[in-house]
């Protein structure tokens, strides 16, 4: 089952791109610098910045449908980040050295189905669900702190 793994597009948070901290807390926006790596995962280019690399910290709305499964969490999106990651059924490695929590919609935006996975189960755990027809999409999320990670669908 070829799959897809998309990034956030940059384009809704270009706007906070160089803003003063006062106006992003404003805007319930904060500007963190990364003290370590791996422990800062952008959402548009996939991957873990640099040590001493600067990121917006803001709530994101991932799941928009209007049904009781619509959320929005906390997120992480690299300052100036402007090329989002695209993969055809490859995994990047800032999904693969967390513990992923894998979560299923159909077309309306229900829940269907769920998995919790590592590593080198995250591929078949990917495949395994989008073998349901009924599977339109499925997002990923950092099972520790439950913040939305990606956007996965069939290619």
């Amino acid at each position: 089952m070829a799959f897809r793994i998309t990034g956030l597009d940059a384009a809704p948070f270009r706007r906070l791109y160089g803003l003063p901290d006062e106006e992003l807390q404003n805007l319930g926006v904060r500007r963190v610098v990364a003290d370590k790596q791996p422990g800062f995962p952008d959402r548009i280019e996939l991957r873990d910045v640099e040590k001493g690399e600067a990121l917006l910290l803001l709530n994101y709305l991932h799941q928009p449908a209007a049904t009781p499964y619509k959320a929005s969490h906390a997120i992480f999106v690299r300052e100036w980040a402007e090329t989002p990651y695209r993969a055809l059924d490859e995994t990047p490695e800032v999904l693969w050295i967390r513990p992923i929590s894998l979560r299923a919609f159909d077309e309306k935006g229900d829940m269907t189905d769920a998995d919790l996975t590592s590593g080198g189960d995250l591929k078949p755990a990917i495949e395994r669900l989008l073998a349901n027809p009924e599977v339109a999409y499925i997002h990923a999320h950092y099972a520790k702190r439950g913040c939305y990670a990606a956007r996965i669908d069939r290619a």
